[in-house]
Parts: C-alpha cells; sequence; structure tokens
C-alpha cells in the first residue's frame, strides 16, 4: 500500500491514479468514512485524463490507528505530508463534510502556494455546536449522543446512520440502497473507534469562521436543503459569504452524502469549476 509517515510517525494511506503531469484534483473524505467514499468521483476524473489523489484520515481506512492527534490541526499537517512527498502543485482540493474543514484547516494552516480552487461538499464549516455567537447550530447534546453511541455500539450505529439521515432514506418515498449502506457500514468499521470517537469533537467543535475569511482562492460550495446532518442554512450558506471569492450551488432536497446519491450532478459541476 502507498503511505507516507507523518512527523509525528503516524503512517497516513493515499491512492494517486492518473498521469503524473496531468492537472490534480485531491479529494478528502467525511466521517467515518475513508478514501472509498470518492470512487464514484475518482473513476470519473481519472477516466478523463486528471490525476487524482485520496487519502485516509488517521485513524480511519488503511491509515494507522493511532490514538491521538485526532483534532484539525493533526488533519492538515496530514494532507501537507502527502502533498509534500507526490510534490502535487496547484490542485484542487474537494471536501467532504469533514473533509470539507480539513480543506479549509489545510489551506489556513499551509497557505495557498499548492492549491489553485477548493471546492466543499456538504461541509461542516464555519462552525456545527451551537454556541451564543452561533444560534443556528446543532446542540452539543446530538454530538455527545453520537459519541455514546460510538462507545455503546458503533457497529448498529453505524447500519442507522446511512439507513437513515446520511443519504435521506429516511424520508417518504425514498428508495435505500442496501449496497450504499453496507458500503458505508465497511468503511466507518474499518477505522479506529477512538479516533472516530475523538473525531467527532474535532468536526462539530472546531469554528473554521477566521480560516474562511482568509481564503482568496476560488470556492465552490455544493450543499442540499435537505441535509440531516450538517444543516445547509448553518454551513453551506455561511461558508460561501465568509470567503471572498466563494459560489454556492444548492441542490434542492438533497441529503448530505450527495457525492453517492448525486453523483452525476456532483461530477458535473466539479467538472465545470475545475474548467472555469
Amino acid at each position: 500500500m502507498a503511505t507516507v509517515k507523518t512527523k509525528d510517525g503516524v503512517e497516513i494511506f493515499y491512492k494517486d491514479w492518473g498521469p503524473r503531469d496531468a492537472k490534480v484534483i485531491h479529494f478528502h473524505h467525511g466521517w467515518p468514512l475513508s478514501s472509498d467514499d470518492w470512487d464514484a468521483q475518482m473513476l470519473f476524473f481519472v477516466n478523463k485524463g486528471y490525476r487524482v489523489i485520496a487519502h485516509d484520515r488517521r485513524g480511519h481506512g488503511r491509515s494507522s490507528q493511532v490514538w491521538d492527534g485526532h483534532d484539525m490541526n493533526h488533519y492538515a499537517d496530514d494532507v501537507a505530508a502527502v502533498v509534500e512527498k507526490l510534490g502535487t502543485q496547484g490542485a484542487m482540493h474537494v471536501g467532504h463534510s469533514t473533509g470539507g474543514g480539513e480543506v479549509v484547516r489545510y489551506i489556513a494552516r499551509h497557505g495557498e502556494r499548492n492549491v489553485s480552487k477548493a471546492v466543499l461538499i456538504s461541509a461542516v464549516p464555519p462552525l456545527m455546536v451551537k454556541t451564543d455567537s452561533n444560534p443556528g447550530g446543532t446542540p452539543k447534546s446530538v454530538f455527545d449522543d453520537f459519541q455514546v453511541h460510538v462507545a455503546a455500539n458503533r457497529a448498529q450505529f453505524y447500519r442507522d446512520v446511512p439507513a437513515g439521515p446520511f443519504y435521506g432514506y429516511n424520508r417518504p418515498g425514498a428508495k435505500p440502497s442496501e449496497g450504499v449502506i453496507q458500503n458505508w457500514w465497511r468503511q466507518g468499521m474499518m477505522g479506529s473507534a477512538k479516533a472516530q470517537y475523538d473525531g467527532i469533537v474535532a468536526f462539530s467543535q472546531t469554528d473554521f469562521t477566521e480560516d474562511l475569511e482568509g481564503i482568496t482562492i476560488p470556492v465552490l460550495v455544493i450543499h442540499g436543503d435537505d441535509d440531516q446532518v450538517v444543516p445547509y442554512s448553518d454551513s453551506g450558506e455561511l461558508s460561501a459569504k465568509l470567503v471572498k471569492n466563494g459560489k454556492l450551488i444548492t441542490y434542492k432536497g438533497a441529503p448530505h452524502g450527495i457525492p453517492t446519491t448525486h453523483a452525476d450532478k456532483v461530477n458535473a459541476d466539479l467538472l465545470d469549476f475545475l474548467k472555469s
């Protein structure tokens, strides 16, 4: 397996497909998944001649199951380690959910010199948790409950989440895909319970407001307005306004997991943004 070792000794697994001299797209997955969640996008773009890269976040997928460092700063520095090893310049970085926070923090900590554009899909910035300054956020008790479920019976929890709100399969008239549900479960169970437990705090309580305000490169924000995991009005809409050069595309009635449920539309919008 292809891996890079970080400064604190963590082995980060990555995929690197396509011609070395092609334009690069780097994908960042959501919680508690792995780079496999980008299959539909990576196959689409590599078949169009692009170079596509995706890594498994520390403690997730095939990366080291270390007990510590499960916070946005470490996530961002791990991305930098992958970028440094591969020498990718001018890449478009695409993040879904927690991965969107990872993209924003990576740019904030390591600058825009290696990033041409950024895409935030159903992403957690600016801040998920409800606070005095973020009254529209989700109550902390919701995320505390996530941790209770991960600690008590994550195997069942990781069945219930994709079978319900993640893909909108709990909505009237929805047609659940058992394969999609099981693939989510498979990816989640590959990772470390400790990493995923700590990751809930990382994705829900990290404030990315100042990070977003400092970004000057073009940013595309894609978000479904029926997202039951990362509510649209407190995330996508706000992020697009906070960056200096943002564009928002709203998917009407779409759920959280749109790279899977709306793969064709996501791929088309990514391609248009890449070429713009």
